[in-house]
């Protein structure tokens, strides 16, 4: 086994360039590796949406030297639930929630291109304190083949690029996970879909129907209770200057080849939520700041694998689900932070299999857990029944990935990781 100091770094190829493949790619610059990401789009932005960070996401970020303020993050210490109908309403905090905040860890709600935007600083900003290679990020690269044996990837342009290793953070549509598994297995639909946009809160106090949703430290979720699921889900980002909003319905045209996203008009939202209290639908008395969009909500079969040869795939293009337990970001995020400790300063390529093999042993059971309990949520009564299970918000948000990853590799392959 070569010594620490004696073997190279790795030449890490990163198929997409969204908050799992640049949060991967921070992570590998950390160990020291020298890192390339491919992505398709010229221009790499986030939706115009928020993100809900919980406390096993800012974990990571935290290690991986986020700087928060640049994340114009809102406060994110639990859920507030209304009935729709009633406007009564209860509030449900963190578990653990004073812990958490003395670890500087308590969660955050934020617009997703920020948190883009600092990963992309973190994994590209040349920082003279430190001698892990910047991250070359390949926009406008579109990739369309993959050899998973090898490690190696194929653009639009005919170009081979090879690597020690190939991660795929390539999303729902993902190349490289039709190479890892030999055959094409796309997201499915689930039957539902939801509506996502953004409203401008510096008129909220010309509407004091919307107190409601002045100076919140919480998600708040409006829903109608036993019935089908129909939702709002709202929080402030941009330190309090916006309100996010998704809200979710049932899809009737699931079987059509209608596109997965369109926008729609206000009005036409509104119409699909006839018995939700009048303080909740004055949200769009509020000026938008989005167009309000249609979402088709799919999600990923269980795949027999995430892994082949020097290839892995990971985020969305393992185990894409539903938005309902606010965990799809935070896998992926988790999962980066998997291969930067299992990938340590010092891993050969001779090693990077087996530490692949161990990324799926530490990290298939909980994706797959959360994309099938996030469908699981769409029947109203698993909603109910996730409020009053302690020990399932307990396995979601206070999974520590850094330690148990350390964990791992301490005991399987024998030294302590200079990862994270």
């Amino acid at each position: 086994m070569a010594s620490l100091n004696s073997a190279q770094p790795l030449n890490v190829i990163i198929v997409g360039a969204g908050i799992g493949g640049l949060t991967t790619a921070v992570a590998l610059r950390r160990a020291g590796h020298h890192v390339k990401v491919y992505e398709s789009s010229r221009i790499k932005t986030e939706i115009g949406a928020g993100v809900a960070l919980q406390v096993n996401s800012v974990r990571v970020l935290k290690s991986l030297g986020y700087e928060r303020e640049n994340l114009k993050g809102g406060v994110f210490d639990g859920i507030k639930i209304f009935n729709a109908e009633t406007a009564e309403s209860n509030e449900y905090p963190t578990l653990n929630l004073e812990t958490f905040k003395q670890e500087g860890i308590n969660g955050l709600s934020c617009h997703r291109s920020d948190l883009h935007n600092e990963l992309r600083r973190l994994a590209t900003e040349d920082n003279l304190n430190s001698t892990d290679p910047p991250v070359e990020l390949h926009l406008g690269s579109r990739i369309v083949g993959c050899d998973a044996e090898a490690g190696a990837i194929t653009l639009g342009t005919g170009e081979t690029v090879a690597g020690d290793l190939v991660i795929g953070a390539d999303g729902v549509h993902s190349i490289v996970r039709t190479s890892v598994l030999g055959q094409d297995i796309q997201a499915e639909p689930s039957g539902w879909f939801c509506y996502r946009c953004i409203f401008d809160a510096s008129e909220l106090d010309n509407y004091p129907e919307l107190a409601w949703v002045k100076g919140i430290k919480n998600v708040m979720s409006v829903r109608l209770e036993d019935a089908a699921l129909s939702e709002y889900i709202v929080y402030n980002i941009r330190g309090s200057t916006l309100i996010n909003m998704v809200a979710f319905d049932v899809d009737s045209e699931r079987h059509t080849h209608k596109p997965t996203s369109e926008i729609v008009t206000k009005e036409a939202f509104l119409e699909k939520y006839p018995k939700f209290h009048p303080q909740f639908t004055r949200l769009f008395d509020l000026p938008l700041v989005t167009p309000v969009i249609k979402w088709q909500l799919r999600a990923m079969p269980m795949l027999p694998t995430w892994i082949r040869g020097r290839t892995v795939i990971m985020g969305d293009a393992a185990h894409a689900t539903l938005p309902l337990l606010a965990q799809g970001a935070g896998m992926a995020i988790e999962e980066a932070a998997c291969l930067g400790i299992l990938l340590a300063a010092g891993t050969t390529p001779d090693q990077v299999p087996a530490r692949l093999e161990a990324f799926q042993a530490l990290r298939k059971d909980r994706g797959e857990f959360v994309n099938v309990q996030s469908v699981a949520q769409t029947d109203p009564e698993n909603r109910a029944k996730f409020m009053r299970r302690s020990d399932f918000q307990a396995y979601l948000v206070e999974y520590d990935t850094i330690s148990t990853t350390q964990k791992y590799y301490d005991t399987h392959f024998g030294g302590v990781s200079a990862g994270l």
